[in-house]
């Protein structure tokens, strides 16, 4: 047991790094012409046809004992990661990539309010510090992106949050169906209806889904192979050995990535309030993930 806890902390560390990668690509991809939604669609299709030799070939046994409730949940799981690609892809055409980023892995506070709202569990100081800091640090950037940015990065950054929502309510939805699921059929059912969910929606819009350069193929590609194939697999196999929240922690590692990339491949650097706004928000991050493990620890000493 201690060597699948130690091999997931890994394993998901491995995924972090890989996902890091994804603004980058998805920025790309929206240069040469992709719209946001299209860059969503794509991405978890590629992804969806990557997994798909695995669960076909070798686990199919998984897919057809799958229960009416566990298709549902793979459904609403799909529903909410095809939202939270749909709402921060379209970020980051609207604001930077360290603000984008930096909003869209606040998971560990909502994860933590969604304790509080529906299981009444209380806050202990450790928690209520780390999104005191938080709190603090989102407050800063947007005001940052108020002054350097505009109405048009205030959106990008509201829109960001609003993708961390829903990627809380992905990772609340995938810990209960993984723990049941082989991950072949997890993977392979929730990007599929993710991917099903962002066509449709392209189809609906009017999103153009062909049509763009070499270039804009390549990005979408990696995008789908690199941050979700090996990124997010990454994340969800950790899912069986590890909670929620831990995996909600590692997130924490995105954006200081993702912000190094940006600066090297579009020159974007961080302001100064912008950069107290970065810091602040990570170590608040931090501080909530700390105490949701401090309240799991806990409970589980208090049920022995």
């Amino acid at each position: 047991m201690k060597e699948h806890r130690a091999l997931a902390y890994l394993v998901a560390v491995g995924g972090m790094l890989s996902i890091a990668a994804g603004a980058i690509c998805a920025r790309i991809a929206q240069g040469e012409g992709v719209e946001s939604l299209a860059v969503a669609a794509w991405r978890l299709t590629f992804a969806a046809l990557a997994v798909a030799p695995a669960a076909l070939l070798f686990d199919r046994a998984s897919l057809r004992a799958m229960t009416l409730r566990q298709l549902g949940l793979a459904l609403l799981a799909g529903a909410f990661l095809a939202l939270h690609f749909a709402l921060w892809i379209r970020s980051l055409a609207l604001t930077s990539v360290a603000s984008s980023t930096v909003l869209v892995t606040t998971n560990p506070i909502w994860i933590a309010l969604v304790g509080f709202l529906f299981l009444r569990e209380r806050f202990n100081r450790t928690l209520l510090s780390g999104m005191a800091l938080a709190l603090a640090g989102s407050l800063a950037i947007f005001w940052s992106d108020r002054h350097t940015g505009g109405a048009d990065s205030l959106w990008g950054n509201f829109l960001a949050l609003a993708g961390a929502w829903c990627f809380s309510a992905y990772l609340l939805v995938g810990h209960r169906l993984r723990a049941r699921l082989t991950l072949p059929a997890y993977v392979f059912s929730v990007y599929t209806s993710a991917a099903a969910l962002l066509m449709l929606a392209c189809l609906l819009s009017g999103t153009p889904l062909s049509g763009w350069s070499s270039a804009g193929w390549q990005a979408l590609l990696l995008l789908a192979l690199l941050p979700q194939v090996v990124g997010h697999t990454a994340y969800n196999w950790s899912l069986r050995h590890v909670s929620a929240a831990f995996v909600a922690i590692v997130t924490l590692g995105e954006p200081v990535g993702s912000s190094l990339l940006a600066w090297l491949v579009f020159g974007e650097r961080l302001g100064g309030l912008q950069a107290l706004g970065f810091v602040l928000l990570l170590l608040g991050i931090g501080l909530a993930a700390l105490g949701e493990n401090q309240r799991t620890a806990a409970r589980a000493l208090a049920a022995q």
